[in-house]
């Protein structure tokens, strides 16, 4: 399988409800580093896995939806826990959907799959998998 990752980042505040987050249940700051990694078979016509590039740039547009923001104020999440596992899947699904709509390219059409990681720091992270 071949990959290409690209990276950007995120900076959001959020809450938790539940007692398993102690005290992330009061509003708090997080940067996360956003790694999105695309996977194919074969490589395209081009001897590439997708456009870095547009790769680059459609992550960095999905994630300007959510940077800066107080996700707790967010209509999409209202009711919902913003954990870190979460947020890598509303990103992959958002990169997903941008590649179904064509945005990273025609060959971006034999993509098998899109993993996201979020790096919480430098001794944690998160992430989310998907096939396309």
């Amino acid at each position: 399988m071949f990959s290409i990752t690209v990276r950007d980042h995120i900076m959001v505040a959020h809450s938790f409800r539940g007692e398993v987050f102690g005290p992330a249940q009061r509003l708090h700051g997080a940067t996360f580093v956003v790694d999105a990694t695309f996977r194919r078979a074969e490589l395209d016509a081009d001897n590439i896995v997708v456009d870095i590039g547009l790769a680059t740039t459609e992550l960095g547009a999905v994630l300007a939806a959510l940077n800066y923001r107080n996700l707790d104020d967010e209509p999409a999440f209202e009711g919902v826990n913003t954990s870190t596992e979460f947020l890598a899947k509303h990103i992959a699904d958002t990169l997903a959907e941008r590649v179904h709509a064509g945005a990273l390219g025609e060959g971006a059409r034999g993509l098998a799959g899109i993993a996201v990681t979020l790096h919480e720091s430098h001794v944690a992270s998160a992430g989310y998998e998907r096939e396309l």
